[in-house]
């Protein structure tokens, strides 16, 4: 596995009725390709580890800064994070699967969607969560220069940091760090210049205090396959909650049953 990339959740499960003990694993018929938001840690997703199906894989990016590789420098622009995260992926045992970015995850997971498409190996289907698109391009001031002070504020209000947390600039200058860099990158970042064909299904919540829900349905514009949207409730980080979760994984995943999960080919999106 991929330092870039950590398998999470069931994923493969020992194949039932091989005996008590460790036993083979099943290989799983599908694979979800998460990244999660400015300065999150794999575990971010760890609520849809539990609504995900045993015979489908999670993997979720471990950008530098934090989690296992807290001690190295992150990166502050997109363009090398993609490299790396497609490389990563492209090592894998070849599964069909499907892209899910929340926030700054979004922009990761749309750029990853197209360099996928370069190497082909593209996904079945993107889904971007809580991040205008591209063609809003973010505008000062930026969130990546304000004070430690002023950005845990911002985290606090968003819904991001715990309230306790705020006098505790010691304690989350490691995570301020990741956070900070993941900012700048999104801030820097430009919409290219060609799009994806891989269907888009954006996702946002109506009382999101960052994101103008309105303005998702313009992620239109960046894929010439299907566009679906799907609003919800429960503010920045609405996608983590688990009933939220299980009715985005039912849009992801198709069922066992489905030919599309035996097939590296792009499903429609469901109706």
């Amino acid at each position: 596995m991929s330092g870039w990339w950590m398998t999470v959740g069931s994923g493969a499960r020992r194949v039932a009725g091989t005996g008590p003990g460790p036993g083979p694993r099943a290989r799983p018929r599908f694979r979800v390709v998460a990244l999660p938001h400015a300065g999150g840690w794999p575990s971010a997703f760890r609520s849809w580890w539990q609504v995900l199906p045993e015979d489908v894989e999670c993997v979720v990016a471990q950008l530098p800064g934090r989690g296992a590789r807290i001690n190295e420098p992150p990166l502050t622009r997109v363009e090398p994070l993609v490299d790396a995260l497609s490389r990563g992926l492209a090592e894998l045992e070849p599964l069909p699967y499907a892209v899910i970015g929340h926030s700054f995850g979004s922009v990761l997971g749309y750029e990853l969607t197209r360099a996928m498409e370069q190497k082909g190996l593209p996904p079945a289907l993107l889904a971007v969560s809580a991040r205008q698109p591209p063609c809003f391009p973010s505008e000062p001031p930026f969130a990546h220069l304000r004070s430690d002070a002023e950005l845990l504020e911002h985290l606090t209000d968003i819904g991001g940091m715990s309230p306790g947390l705020m006098d505790r600039v010691d304690l989350m200058r490691p995570s301020l760090r990741a956070i900070r860099a993941d900012l700048e990158a999104m801030e820097t970042y430009r919409r290219p210049l060609s799009g994806t064909r891989v269907p888009i299904l954006a996702l946002g919540a109506v009382d999101d205090p960052v994101v103008i829900d309105d303005r998702m349905h313009l992620w239109s514009l960046e894929t010439s396959g299907g566009f679906d949207r799907q609003t919800f409730t429960g503010g920045h980080f609405y996608l983590y909650t688990p009933a939220n979760a299980s009715t985005v994984v039912s849009r992801l995943v198709p069922g066992p049953d489905d030919p599309r999960s035996e097939l590296l080919l792009p499903h429609p999106l469901a109706r």
